[in-house]
């Protein structure tokens, strides 16, 4: 593996997963593979369990680990091709990425979408120009699109915790005060058509995803129809993709809640982190013995680590 900036960049996801579970056994057992190797993280947005996780996982592999915060520790960057450079951007990013190339063996990336621009948060043009100029392995912490670090740790977890062989898996959204993203919501679609599931994503009318990434998927309107007999339910909100960015109605009634919770199978919960409480989930519910995720962020290191271990051994 070359580099990692979507799920389908694994040969075999089921293969990983299971890769990822053994690591976890013993998670130093590879710890002479990135001697010699430096990563550098590089975060155009703030981040809390990716950086730390991808951090330990290097590590634990005898990477050194260089961080930067663009946000407030280096100067902006151009990404566009041609434009005359007199404004508030200082270095292009023909230049910065085969400098930072210099320095650093494995490159990872954390930019989000703008969520005013489809056209330009769909190019990838912060992941795709460093894949393009830096020459060096290139590693998706978060896109304007996707979060394929975080679907693999998803998929870690749905492995350690199911008790059937297809469970059915929901992906539901939940209310937030802010436009958010798309991307864990699209690497988790996209994880979720390669495993054995019955997969059902639930959340109001126009809220759909790119129905490009969506098209195999089950879509339910009404939220607790879909989570019957359900084995994980999985939340997350997302703005709205066709009136791009917007946050078309508050839906406060789609909150998670234990009487929600009730119609499932026993389910687990799941959510990425942060969430807010009493707004996406009622306290009852991520408090609960059936709230995984913690176990999510645990996991988090090791999908990293399998990750890098992969573009390790390839290199």
């Amino acid at each position: 593996m070359k580099n990692y900036l979507n799920i389908s960049d694994l040969d075999n996801l089921q293969n990983t997963v299971q890769e990822a579970i053994e690591l976890k056994k013993e998670e130093l057992q590879y710890k002479t593979l990135g001697e010699g190797k430096t990563i550098c993280l590089l975060f155009f947005n703030n981040s809390l369990r990716t950086r730390l996780s991808t951090q330990k996982a290097a590590q634990n592999l005898g990477m050194h680990t260089i961080v930067m915060n663009f946000g407030n520790e280096g100067w902006q960057l151009e990404f566009e091709e041609g434009v005359e450079m007199n404004e508030n951007k200082s270095e292009h990013i023909k230049e910065a990425a085969k400098v930072i190339a210099q320095y650093c063996d494995i490159v990872a990336i954390r930019a989000f979408a703008s969520l005013t621009d489809k056209e330009k948060d769909e190019a990838e043009k912060v992941i795709n120009s460093f894949k393009k100029y830096a020459n060096i392995p290139v590693v998706n912490m978060e896109s304007a699109t996707g979060h394929p670090l975080q679907a693999l740790a998803d998929a870690i977890t749905i492995e350690e915790y199911k008790t059937e062989k297809k469970p059915k898996v929901v992906l539901s959204w939940a209310p937030h005060p802010k436009a958010l993203p798309h991307a864990v919501a699209n690497s988790f679609v996209e994880m979720m058509q390669l495993q054995e599931a019955d997969f059902v994503i639930t959340h109001p009318e126009g809220y759909e995803l790119n129905p490009e990434i969506t098209k195999n998927s089950r879509i339910e309107y009404n939220q607790e129809k879909a989570f019957e007999n359900a084995d994980f339910i999985y939340v997350k909100n997302w703005s709205s993709y066709k009136d791009y960015g917007q946050i078309l109605k508050k839906d406060t009634d789609w909150m998670i809640t234990e009487a929600k919770m009730k119609l499932t199978n026993n389910g687990k919960f799941m959510h990425c982190l942060p969430v807010r409480r009493n707004v996406i989930v009622a306290d009852e519910v991520i408090d609960s013995e059936n709230s995984l995720v913690i176990e999510q962020a645990n996991n988090r290191t090791y999908a990293a680590q399998i990750v890098l271990k992969k573009i390790l051994k390839n290199d």
